[in-house]
């Protein structure tokens, strides 16, 4: 297996807003299969297209070029143009159609500027609007109907303008009462509660969904050891591939969190996720440990890699190419978010949220 080849596994990090020659070369080396895109690579939209353009030439295979584009906090490019309302905005407006205008809209905006999968729907319950969990306004429901009936209608408007969607959190981090950003939070739910309220989500949508990211939460109920779920066989394997038949792309959540970094080596998290059955590791912030994590992954066993590799090329064969980019494209469509705002939210209301929110938070969240 060439050592190019296992690259395809790695989802990085891009370190600023430009291509710089040490990044460009380190990229060709190694030839990661996906990019994951932040607020630090966002500047304008002609230089954001121009960055996503040259991720694509230094790579010889078509690669998956990523964002978290939700809506509200968690929504990249509103640095560069309107903020989209948030999914709890959405949900409280009870409106099925401004949802599937927010599908819609995102999978345009993604599809101009060369971007082929968001990280989204959230298809976490809220149990607790004001849970400091980093969960605050990303959730599209309170019950189990609420979020398939309204994450469903986003995810199928994004993905009919051929954007690929992501469910997150697996197996469900709605119980969450820290944050994983900064540690490993313990999820106390028994399986019968997991089956009746997050899991049942996951199991009305997970046929319609392209890719699914899993979650650094500690389920006892699955592991008795302390071992977060984007490391669990019991919970990758067994549960999402084998019990629920998920057959998409598997990732881990980005492996430089708190979660993981405050209880494992480089070495070990990759091992591990792969052997949990993620096909995916997501490396944000170390980005030039991507060449060690390439040796590592040469070093795992052979089926484990192969499974791996056919689901990426599988998930990779259904990418759409980008849109012809224009400026006046971009603000026709940024003029259509700020008219979804309106709706969602009122004039008054829109203006004065988008003034407070658009400070940006310490840490980018997933």
């Amino acid at each position: 297996m060439k050592a190019d080849s296992l690259a395809q596994l790695i989802m990085t990090g891009v370190p600023a807003k430009e291509l710089d020659a040490r990044t460009a070369k380190l990229f060709r080396k190694v030839k990661p299969g996906a990019f994951i895109l932040f607020g630090r690579n966002i500047e304008s939209a002609v230089q954001l297209r121009k960055l996503i353009d040259d991720l694509r030439d230094v790579s010889e295979i078509e690669p998956i070029i990523t964002i978290d584009q939700e809506g509200g906090r968690v929504s990249r490019l509103r640095l560069i143009g309107n903020e989209p309302p948030n999914a709890q905005q959405l949900r409280d407006k009870n409106d099925i159609d401004l949802i599937r205008r927010h599908g819609d809209v995102t999978g345009r905006l993604l599809r101009l500027f060369g971007f082929n999968l968001d990280l989204c729907p959230v298809l976490d319950i809220s149990f607790d609007d004001d849970a400091e969990n980093s969960l605050r306004g990303r959730c599209y429901g309170k019950t189990v109907k609420q979020v398939v009936r309204n994450a469903g209608a986003f995810n199928s408007a994004l993905r009919e303008q051929g954007i690929a969607s992501c469910g997150k959190h697996f197996p469900g981090y709605s119980a969450a009462s820290s944050d994983a950003h900064y540690e490993l939070p313990r999820i106390d739910r028994t399986r019968e509660q997991l089956d009746q309220n997050e899991l049942a989500v996951f199991r009305a949508v997970i046929h319609e969904l392209d890719s699914m990211m899993i979650c650094h939460g500690w389920y006892p109920c699955f592991e008795p050891e302390k071992t977060p779920a984007t490391l669990s066989p019991r919970i990758t394997t067994d549960l999402l591939r084998n019990e629920l038949g998920f057959d998409g792309l598997v990732m881990t959540d980005d492996l430089d969190m708190g979660a993981i970094l405050t209880g494992y080596r480089l070495d070990d998290t990759i091992r591990l996720s792969i052997a949990a059955g993620n096909d995916v590791v997501m490396i944000c912030h170390r980005i030039p440990e991507i060449e060690n994590v390439q040796g590592i992954l040469a070093a795992l066993p052979q089926d484990q890699i192969d499974r791996a590799l056919q689901s990426l090329a599988r998930f990779k064969e259904r990418l759409t190419p980008p849109d012809e980019f224009s400026e006046a494209a971009f603000r026709k469509i940024d003029d259509e978010i700020w008219d979804l705002r309106v709706a969602v939210l009122g004039a008054e209301r829109a203006r004065k949220t988008t003034s407070q929110s658009i400070q940006r938070s310490p840490v980018e969240m997933f």
